[in-house]
């Protein structure tokens, strides 16, 4: 044993553990991916470019993130991966160096109408628990300011080794019992759920899907509460308070144990408790013939009780914090110095803070998650990373500019560059040139899309990716010019006294017969002033990229139509019924019903989508396959890129000439690498609003209004967009974009600028004319960004 000598513990220059430096990919092969090799510096900050369907999300979220989640949970116990997805490995042969992957993406935060930007942060969190603390009268703890607890009060007996404990417990919350804390009230119109001329046997109820012999009719048939052959028209005072009002009670139907509701009580549960945005559109229109909404009279909308909102600081109760501008609230939370909470309020001033710091400054902790944008809800994502002690994670951003101005790219960026100094690796899939040029290493993905894709064409520098020759490196430094003249107006689209949310008494009149941008920073007020006083006029068409409602059978084809002109055309051919050639019909494999893939959906696990094995993820029975077109079956046209189904179907045998005048509109849109049968809830959503556009093309629309047509575009298809939109208006439609890519605005005849800022500092014009004349005078942001853009 030896005393008194001292061990050198300091890391040596060459240890082994500082050679682990790369994120190692070989032979991926996800989805259109072709056998990629790529080595990823960690701790760098690495864009991952290509034209759109080119395979950057396939390698960077199908591969890396998801490799990194699959083996993170197989750490966890037995135990809890049995409550959690089995995770298939992806396709690829080796995958080395990984980390702990967080994934910030543009996908709806939840559609739970009780979810708030508040209560998607820890910010509404440590408000109320700043207000347990200092709110004067005092009226209990953080629960008595949530909108999502309920006072109650209860008394029961607990049995602890035999004997019988008297309990009773109270909790204290600050839901609004007349609103249950959603903040709206609903009044159900009876007349629209049921024809009371008729019985329930004959099909008196109305409601969407309620059959005469489904299950929920059948539960008032058999209650024995109510004569099923009897019109409703004749029940008697009972009966209908039976029918439209009892309260639930344990019956049996059909020998089988359940609980009868009332009409009301069950439309409530099965419509109201969903948000309406994400209902299907027939039962989107029922709920809204059939209810009523209005703000909540007792809470004013707050979704707060009273004794919630008795409680302030200040004179400030948490309702009116929650309201409060972001921006603003941080202001108000820097003023109060009371010692007992320094540290709350440090914490909760730096959360509010970084809201303010990456753009979000306008939005206030009350505002319902589900009316963020893609590019808002993924920023509020940010959030809850910003001040994170994890260092040496993976941070992973599907395209983080999206419905940024250009003045707040650069806040941004600055955000991606701080996470990666505190020691991270961050992965951006991004388009556009202000974020691609701040990355220490560069992944291009071509050389085109779809089946033309999947291969690493440049891995390096920005320099080096200037010098490449690949399409992203030709476009990196495309600047569009000024058009020398603009198109002459053929009339106005008037606007007055807008003042939907932050928007100030506005007028302003839109010109007509020609291209017009709208703009302005994020929150300065551009979609409350066109969903709120011009969407929804006659001959007005509304593009935007809100989700499309439906299943997720729903893919192209059967979105736009196409479908069944397909069917036809095979049915024909082959001398068999079009029904043969419908993944949703009597051609569907008996397994997966025609989906591809069987689904597991149970309450306490993700669901999880594996390949059926039965028709191997074709959809279709074996049989049905043996019926050609041309050459091909049916499952080989649904695997079909866009480009060239549209080639497949104009000519020949399989000469369809309503398929194809839909394939070539979808190819016009940029869209000519999605194949006719990949789910819809696949989409990006700049994907989703060029395939809405290409279905309204054919209509008798006279003005569209395009939101941010460029999110998800590649810069070589930005000049295709703007070629679209001038057939458009020489075509004698308007086009309306609300936009902040600078070659759109160039291209504009007429621009539209709010601002100045954004939230209460917004909400006005503060330019409009033609946009030479915005870069020559340069009077907001808008117009000092478009001319260095132009370099005027």
């Amino acid at each position: 044993m030896t005393v008194g000598t001292e061990t050198d513990t300091r890391p040596s220059a060459l240890c082994a553990a500082d050679s682990h430096d790369l994120i190692r990919v070989h032979g991926a092969r996800e989805n259109n991916l072709k056998n990629v090799h790529v080595e990823i510096p960690k701790r760098r900050l690495t864009v991952f470019t290509g034209v759109s369907g080119s395979g950057k999300s396939s390698l960077v979220f199908d591969t890396i993130a998801a490799e990194s989640q699959r083996l993170i949970n197989e750490t966890y116990s037995a135990f809890v991966q049995g409550f959690m997805p089995t995770l298939a490995r992806p396709e690829v042969d080796v995958l080395d160096g990984l980390t702990t992957a967080i994934l910030v993406d543009q996908q709806p935060m939840g559609t739970s109408p009780r979810s708030t930007v508040g209560t998607a942060t820890d910010a509404g969190t440590l408000l109320r628990i700043l207000f347990s603390r200092l709110a004067e009268p005092h009226i209990g703890s953080q629960k008595a300011f949530a909108f999502n607890v309920a006072s109650a009060d209860a008394s029961g007996v607990l049995v602890v080794n035999g004997k019988k404990i008297e309990k009773g417990f109270s909790v204290v919350g600050g839901m609004c019992l007349r609103c249950e804390g959603m903040g709206a009230v609903s009044d159900i119109d009876p007349a629209q759920l049921f024809d009371d001329s008729k019985s329930l046997a004959g099909g008196a109820i109305t409601v969407p899907g309620w059959k005469p012999d489904g299950w929920v009719v059948q539960t008032f048939t058999e209650s024995g509460f109510l004569d099923p052959h009897k019109p409703i028209r004749d029940y008697t005072e009972q009966e209908r308070h039976d029918f439209l009002d009892r309260d639930p009670v344990k019956i049996k139907v059909k020998g089988i144990n359940t609980t009868y509701e009332s009409l009301l009580a069950r439309v409530r549960k099965s419509f109201l408790s969903k948000d309406k945005e994400t209902l299907q559109p027939h039962i989107r229109a029922f709920v809204e013939r059939a209810v009523a909404f209005s703000a909540c009279p007792e809470c004013h909308g707050t979704r707060l009780s009273a004794t919630a909102r008795s409680a302030e600081i200040d004179g400030v109760n948490i309702a009116d914090a929650c309201a409060m501008q972001i921006s603003d609230l941080a202001a108000w939370i820097r003023g109060l110095t009371d010692p007992s909470v320094t540290t709350l309020l440090t914490v909760l001033g730096q959360t509010l803070d970084s809201f303010v710091r990456i753009g979000l400054g306008y939005l206030s902790l009350d505002r319902s998650s589900s009316t963020l944008s893609g590019g808002e809800a993924q920023r509020v994502k940010m959030v809850r990373h910003l001040g994170s002690a994890l260092t040496d994670v993976t941070y992973v951003f599907d395209e983080p500019t999206v419905g940024l101005h250009p003045h707040d790219i650069q806040r941004m960026n600055e955000l991606l560059l701080r996470l990666r100094d505190k020691g991270n690796t961050v992965l951006v899939v991004e388009h556009k040139p202000e974020t691609i040029v701040i990355a220490d290493h560069i992944v291009d993905l071509g050389p085109q899309a779809g089946t033309k894709g999947g291969e690493v064409v440049f891995e390096g520098t920005v320099e080096g990716l200037r010098a490449s020759g690949t399409v992203t490196g030709r476009h990196l430094d495309d600047r569009a010019s000024l058009k020398s003249s603009v198109r002459e107006r053929t009339g106005v689209l008037k606007v007055r006294g807008a003042n939907s949310h932050n928007l100030r008494d506005v007028d302003v009149d839109i010109p007509l017969g020609v291209l017009t941008v709208l703009t302005g920073v994020a929150g300065s007020g551009k979609s409350s002033l066109i969903h709120g006083s011009v969407a929804g006029r006659g001959g007005v068409v509304t593009v935007d990229q809100a989700p499309i409602k439906g299943s997720r059978r729903s893919n192209p084809a059967t979105y736009t139509g196409m479908l069944e002109s397909i069917r036809k055309t095979f049915a024909k051919v082959n001398g068999v019924k079009p029904a043969l050639f419908s993944p949703n019909s009597e051609g569907a494999c008996p397994t997966c019903k025609g989906a591809g893939v069987i689904y597991t959906d149970l309450a306490i696990m993700a669901g999880v989508a594996t390949t059926c094995e039965e028709c191997e993820g074709k959809r279709f029975q074996a049989s049905v396959l043996q019926y050609r077109l041309e050459g091909r079956d049916i499952s080989e046209v649904f695997a079909m890129p866009v480009a060239e189904a549209a080639d497949f179907f104009r000519r020949g045998q399989a000469r369809t000439p309503a398929a194809y005048a839909l394939l070539d509109r979808l190819a016009e849109v940029g869209l000519g690498y999605l194949s006719l049968g990949q789910p819809l809830t696949t989409l990006s959503g700049g994907e989703r609003q060029r395939l809405k556009l290409a279905g309204h093309m054919a209509g008798t629309g006279s003005v569209y209004i395009l939101d941010e047509p460029t999110s998800g575009l590649h810069l070589a298809d930005v000049e295709q967009l703007l070629a679209l939109l001038d057939r458009l208006v020489d075509a004698g439609k308007s086009v309306i974009v609300v936009e902040h890519h600078q070659a759109v605005m160039a291209h504009a005849d007429w621009i539209i600028d709010l601002g100045p800022g954004a939230g209460h500092d917004g909400g006005r014009i503060v330019f409009e004319g033609t946009p030479a004349d915005l870069v020559a005078t340069r009077p907001t942001l808008t117009g000092e960004h478009l001319a260095q853009y132009v370099g005027a």
